[in-house]
This record gives C-alpha cells, structure tokens and sequence, in this order.
C-alpha cells in the first residue's frame, strides 16, 4: 500500500505490517482514504479525528446544498389584474428561492369554453418572469385546468451561491446573516391570503378567486 504520513509527507509503497508498525510507533491509526489507488492509499491518522472532520464535512455540504423544490400558484380566468400581479410577485420569489413553480389556472363551468383567456394570463406571466425562468413545460391543458411549469435560471443558482458565501462571510464575524429568499418569503405571506380558492363555489357562479402558493 502506499503511505501518507502524519505530516502529510509520501512514505512510498510499504508492506502492510510496516506501515501499522509506523503508525503504532507515532500512537495514531491506519486508515485507507482510497481502497481504489494503486496501490490503494493509507494514511496514518487519529481516527477518532477524521471521522469528526468528515462528519462536519458532509454536515457542511448539505448544508450548503440547494433543494429544489415544486411550488404551485394556483389563478383563475377571472383573476384581475391586482391579484395576478400579487401571483407574479410569489412566482420570482419562489424561483428566487432557487425552486420550480407550476403555474395552474383552473376552470369552472362556462370558463372552459374559453381557454384563450388562460392562456393569454399564463403567456402575461411569461413575459412577467422571463429573467429569471425558463420555460420547462408549456401551457398545456390538463382536464379542467391549464398549467405550465417554470424553472430557474442558471443566474439565480450563481445568486443563491453568492448569497450563501456573504452568510458564511457573516457568521465568521458573528455579524447578522443576510436572509435567504425563503426568510423574504415568510415578510410577504400575507399579500396572497386574500384571493385563496374556495372550492366549495359551485361551477357556474361561484365568486372569482385567485389561488394560492402551497408546497407540492
């Protein structure tokens, strides 16, 4: 096997009784950090110790690792123009935050036979957020519902990145970290309380609701 020292120095390829013998000799362990070398790779280290680092190192990567997640945003063909604008402004946060968002518009009675206005609101919605999306999948209807699906573009991971060096920067100085686009999230929760969809509404005459953002 080849040895790494202590130090980190190269003791070449022994056998395997010398390179435990070395170990002993300094009070530390013999550890294979790579059974796949060849010869494979053994470095003589307190073991105790490297696996406390490689824990925290894993801890550390998932930490910092972006999840990506469904949202939905649910309009319908009779959300106005405020309550549209307020879906708009869930949308970028949510892509923001680094998520895909499905976009759904839900029909009820005679709004099926008018499948331009869903479509005209969804290609609004487009135009709304081009900058930060790309079109995953387009409008398409799906039995009484029109839906697309929109996804990050690669500049919002390069922002979240950034975004998580000044938090890392921040918490070494013990200085207030910057909040993350899903804390932003949580101040504007209340601006789409207003238009939730009430699905008790019968089918022809039910009053116009806008929707709502729920985690799929």
């Amino acid at each position: 096997m080849r040895v790494v020292a202590e130090d980190g120095s190269n003791l070449g390829v022994l056998p395997t009784d010398q390179a435990l013998k070395r170990a002993q000799e300094v009070g530390l362990d013999l550890v294979e950090v790579n059974p796949k070398g060849t010869p494979p790779v053994c470095k003589i280290l307190d073991f105790g110790k490297y696996k406390y680092e490689e824990k925290k190192k894993a801890a550390e990567a998932k930490r910092k690792q972006t999840v990506v997640e469904v949202k939905e945003v649910k309009i319908r063909p009779k959300t106005d123009e405020h309550d549209l604008n307020v879906k708009i402004r869930a949308i970028r946060r949510f892509i923001e935050a680094g998520n895909k968002v499905k976009v759904v518009c839900r029909f009820r009675g005679r709004e099926m036979m008018h499948p331009q206005v869903a479509s005209g609101q969804l290609q609004d919605i487009i135009k709304a957020v081009e900058d930060l999306v790309n079109l995953e999948q387009r409008p398409m209807m799906e039995q009484r519902t029109m839906a697309m699906l929109v996804s990050p573009k690669p500049v919002v991971f390069q922002r979240l990145q950034q975004l998580q060096r000044e938090r890392e920067k921040a918490r070494e100085k013990g200085e207030p970290l910057p909040p993350t686009p899903e804390e932003e999230e949580e101040l504007h929760d209340d601006d789409d309380d207003d238009d939730d969809d009430d699905d008790d509404d019968d089918d022809d005459g039910g009053e116009e609701d806008g929707g709502e953002e729920k985690e799929s």
